[in-house]
């Protein structure tokens, strides 16, 4: 009683139209991945660059009242955008079915995992030393909006499902 061959697709967002519910799946041939416009994984994706931007804009045309902490807070951002426009350019032009020596989903992890942090830090740096400038408290405001974005898409696209076991024993 053969089935056949079935393919097994995991949770990570390199997926693209695996995850999203009634989305067509396209042909190989395809240039770029139009369902992943309209995945969860790339909405998210493009909702923290727009976070990151504003943020850096916002921080950028205001007043700073520490030049270290400003200067930190938008190199920060800077980075987490560019890495984040990377992964999301991976996965629309399919590069990652070219590139199969590097772990995608393992590396965009990652790349949530410290970017996070940084973000988070550099976002409470900023707050801390805004002294109520209008710019500076929207510039940090926009950091945690964009590390929250950050850690529901490492939450939506990595959660580990806990499987019980049975401890009963079969003779």
């Amino acid at each position: 009683m053969s089935h056949g061959a079935r393919v097994i697709r995991t949770g990570v967002s390199s997926g693209g139209a695996a995850g999203a519910p009634g989305a067509a799946a396209s042909s190989d041939g395809d240039l770029m991945d139009g369902a992943y416009f309209r995945s969860c994984a790339g909405m998210l994706k493009v909702a923290q660059m727009i976070a990151l931007l504003v943020g850096f804009i916002s921080v950028n045309n205001s007043p700073w009242t520490n030049y270290s902490a400003y200067s930190y807070f938008q190199i920060v951002t800077m980075c987490d955008l560019v890495m984040i426009l990377f992964f999301y350019i991976i996965y629309i032009f399919r590069v990652y079915r070219k590139l199969t020596c590097v772990s995608w989903p393992l590396a965009e992890f990652l790349h949530y995992l410290i970017g996070t942090i940084l973000l988070l830090i550099a976002s409470i740096v900023a707050a801390s030393k805004s002294y109520n400038f209008t710019g500076l408290v929207a510039g940090a405001t926009f950091g945690f909006l964009a590390t929250i974005l950050c850690v529901l898409s490492m939450w939506s696209s990595y959660k580990v499902s806990c499987i019980t076991q049975s401890t009963s024993k079969y003779h």
